[in-house]
């Protein structure tokens, strides 16, 4: 199971710093309400601007502390990181359903959720 764990730590990290940081001013199939990038996915939802930069500390943030608790074993890392994720994807999936975008574009976020959610319970 150990190694169950690991790989998906590593595959949330790659997610998150793929979308916030090599695709974060690119459209993709996934961004709310076909989004171009993400200060408009954002807008899409409502949101205010200084929301982008704190969710992408967050999500970048407890995805390092994710990687740290691979080799850092003695501390709650791992637990905080995939609690924190799981935390921000609940908000993540309520904002796709809130403009009403379909399922598939909440994809990413419930399994990053459900990802996070394994780590935290295993």
């Amino acid at each position: 199971m150990d190694i169950i764990i690991i790989i998906l730590k590593v595959i949330i990290t790659i997610g998150i710093l793929n979308v916030w940081l090599l695709r974060f001013n690119s459209k993709t199939e996934w961004r709310g309400d076909g989004a171009s990038n993400m200060n408009e996915e954002f807008s899409n939802y409502g949101l205010p601007s200084w929301f982008v930069p704190v969710i992408g500390f967050l999500k970048i943030g407890f995805s390092a502390l994710l990687i740290i608790s691979i080799f850092k074993t003695d501390a709650n890392l791992g637990f905080i990181g995939a609690a924190g994720m799981g935390i921000l994807m609940i908000g993540a999936i309520g904002m796709h359903v809130k403009i009403k975008d379909t399922p598939k574009r909440s994809l990413p976020a419930f399994l990053m959720l459900a990802m996070s959610a394994i780590i935290v319970f295993f």
